[in-house]
């Protein structure tokens, strides 16, 4: 039966618009509304790698990013946020793909439009949080999701390749 569902573009449409309306809800929330910084510091209060994660400093969005600058809990919710980003538009540009792959649209303009969608998304809802008191909308982060969802692409089209010459043999 999983194999089946797996198989059926509606399956991939309704996990598509699932994620598109979790983003919409999180655009809507302000900074305070979805911070976890409270539950980081009672999951990890002992601060675990702290001396390890202590070595990692980058810029992003012109900000210094370290547990100097920051904070340890802070720079630990720093990469979960970034994970979210990347990881929600890597499931929206797969889904959005395998759309249109079970509608028999050819592979590379199955790429081309989910990559695309989801890009685009990525920048409509970076605007919607424009709008949104207490957020600051970066296009690194649109960026950071494009990749997600161009990962998400690459990988969704070398398994049907895969697919496609495991029939062949």
């Amino acid at each position: 039966m999983m194999r089946k569902l797996l198989k059926d573009s509606n399956f991939y449409f309704f996990v598509a618009v699932a994620v598109i309306l979790v983003l919409f809800i999180s655009s809507s929330q302000t900074y305070e509304q979805q911070s976890q910084i409270g539950l980081l510091s009672r999951l990890l209060k002992n601060e675990p790698l702290k001396d390890w994660l202590s070595g990692i400093s980058f810029a992003y969005a012109g900000s210094e990013v370290s547990i100097a600058a920051k904070g340890y809990f802070s720079f630990v919710e720093f990469f979960i946020r970034k994970g979210a980003h990347f990881f929600t538009y890597f499931v929206l540009s797969g889904s959005l793909f395998f759309v249109l792959v079970y509608r028999r649209v050819p592979l590379w303009l199955a790429a081309f439009f989910a990559w695309l969608a989801a890009t685009g998304y990525a920048g409509i809802d970076e605007y919607h949080q424009m709008l949104t008191g207490g957020r600051t909308p970066l296009f690194q982060d649109v960026m950071l999701d494009s990749a997600g969802a161009l990962t998400a692409v690459l990988i969704s089209w070398l398994c049907c390749l895969w697919r496609q010459k495991k029939r062949k043999r």
